[in-house]
């Protein structure tokens, strides 16, 4: 038995006995349980396709164009705000059950901020709206993990959640290049410079979308009205079954502060932030690829089309890596690789300044992010249940993190430049924390599995019940 926290407790006699039972009696027998199965994830994987949609225009205009301190301080202000909103953002979230209303309205908000970025008139005024643009996105990324593991069981979520990624390092392929066409051949248009259209379109787009994702985008499984009945109860039977008890049956005690009672006191949840601010900071060079392109000798416009194949590779990585590990239900080797092949490409960056060898290097580092995306993955098995808990959880650890983003914006600065080898040095250091971190969280999660064993054995419990991913 586990603690009712952390853990579902594992299924009696009687309910190894009746399950089988139970799966012919709700849905006729197993085969006509796989096709309902399979109608119900079609379904989920296209309504949950718009997520991946939203997060290409959360990073799409990343790039501002600016120098030195000022690009650095634009950057890591949005962070703040992200810090400030992500946890009560998840727990209200969680409160409303209507991811496929809340997630659009906030998103029409930070469209607007975002085209009311293209009217200030000076550095104060696109710090502000910076700030504020942030204080709203916050409420995405959460939310999206959040309603993503509501759905989907541990087999399924690494994959899922890497499509979601994608959207991310397609923005990052493609998103300074498109700004680099608005800036090029919209100055002027109608009285306005061209980085001003920038946001215009920006906006309009991100409000357009959200539009649509009113009617496109899930609630959870007890709320969402395009479900069948049948379909209603497989996916709740689905998640009961993943873990040992349905969301459904969780009594939330107190609604928003239980799960933040239940969250803070576990030191999982503070050693996860911190291995995560490290591996946020080894991820810093992100925000600077097109900088780091721009070291290899080429033109402007050549070096931002360079900076697209790292991620198109990085994004197909990603995805089979974190199929790969949902398969064999395996987290820590799959992110350590990950780590490792990161360092090996700053080395590279490190000891030469030959251009086909930096270029590879940026290949090799950018597939690190999966290290990221299967560390998220991981946490949802972590914190299984209570559904409140999980909110508070996700929020927090995303929120905390937040301070490696802040830090690892000031981590290139221009004057290190071209070869940045001090940034690449932070890069790796950072790696190393992050498997260093990775492996003692493993360890105790081993430790955990084996006291969850004796349990059962002590009980006579013949099925093996949860179990932590390892």
């Amino acid at each position: 038995m586990a603690p009712p926290d952390t853990a579902p407790i594992s299924p009696s006699k009687e309910h190894v006995e009746c399950k089988e039972l139970d799966v012919d009696v709700e849905f006729g027998d197993i085969e006509a349980r796989n096709k309902l199965e399979r109608r119900l994830l079609l379904k989920l994987d296209l309504h949950m396709s718009m997520l991946v949609l939203i997060f290409i225009l959360n990073f799409l205009t990343a790039d501002l164009h600016l120098e030195g301190t000022q690009y650095a301080t634009l950057l890591s202000i949005l962070y703040v705000g992200y810090i400030i909103m992500q946890v009560p953002s998840n727990m209200f979230l969680n409160y409303i059950g209507k991811p496929s209303l809340y997630l659009p309205a906030c998103m029409v908000i930070w469209g607007v901020i975002s085209a009311l970025t293209g009217i200030t008139t000076n550095f104060v005024g696109a710090l502000l709206t910076r700030f504020f643009l942030g204080f709203i996105e916050a409420a995405f990324l959460p939310g999206a993990v959040f309603l993503i593991s509501k759905w989907y069981k541990r087999t399924e979520i690494g994959s899922r959640l890497a499509i979601l990624y994608c959207g991310n390092m397609i923005s990052n392929a493609f998103g300074a290049l498109i700004a680099s066409g608005i800036l090029a051949n919209m100055d002027g248009v109608r009285g306005q410079a061209a980085w001003r259209w920038l946001f215009y379109i920006e906006g309009s787009l991100t409000v357009t979308v959200a539009i649509m994702a009113v009617f496109v985008l899930p609630d959870f499984p007890t709320t969402t009205k395009w479900l069948t009945d049948d379909e209603r109860r497989l996916a709740l039977k689905r998640m009961e079954e993943d873990v040992g008890v349905g969301d459904q049956l969780e009594t939330e005690n107190g609604g928003f502060g239980y799960g933040f009672y239940l969250a803070i006191p576990d030191w999982k949840v503070w050693w996860i932030a911190i291995l995560l601010i490290a591996q946020v900071i080894a991820l810093s060079f992100t925000g600077y690829f097109p900088t780091l392109t721009a070291t290899l000798g080429y033109n402007p416009t050549a070096s931002l089309l360079l900076v697209a194949p790292p991620w198109i590779y990085a994004a197909i990585f990603t995805f089979v890596w974190t199929r790969h590990s949902d398969k064999t239900q395996e987290r820590f080797f799959h992110m350590s690789i990950s780590n490792l092949i990161g360092i090996i490409g700053s080395l590279i960056s490190i000891c030469t300044m030959n251009t086909a060898a930096r270029y590879f290097s940026l290949f090799l580092m950018a597939q690190s992010n999966s290290a990221s995306v299967l560390m998220t993955t991981w946490e949802s098995n972590i914190f299984a249940r209570p559904p409140s808990k999980r909110a508070v959880c996700f929020s927090l650890i995303n929120a905390v993190q937040q301070l490696g983003s802040i830090s690892g914006s000031y981590a290139w600065p221009s004057n290190w430049g071209p070869t940045y080898r001090y940034s690449y040095t932070i890069v790796i250091a950072c790696n190393v924390t992050a498997i260093t971190m990775t492996e003692i969280l493993r360890q105790h999660l081993k430790t955990l599995n084996k006291k969850l064993e004796r349990e059962e054995q002590e009980q006579g419990v013949e099925e093996k019940g949860f179990r932590y991913v390892l």
